[in-house]
């Protein structure tokens, strides 16, 4: 799933809104396993999640040539 960072609290828990509208947050797990020190509101990630639907990591969005 890719989507914007709505919001980044300072417990690295947030918010992304998806391609689709839908906003799906994530908790400071998921984010400690991106290995990220930081998100920014408006920066594009892919989120990672299991069956459930639960976020379990975040990964910035890169431009390959």
């Amino acid at each position: 799933m890719q989507g914007t960072v709505a919001n980044f609290r300072e417990d690295t828990s947030g918010e992304v809104v998806l391609d689709s509208g839908r906003r799906v947050p994530f908790d400071a797990a998921a984010f400690a396993e991106s290995g990220l020190r930081f998100l920014r509101p408006g920066q594009r990630v892919t989120l990672d999640a299991d069956p459930s639907g639960r976020v379990v990591a975040i990964r910035i969005v890169t431009m390959h040539k």
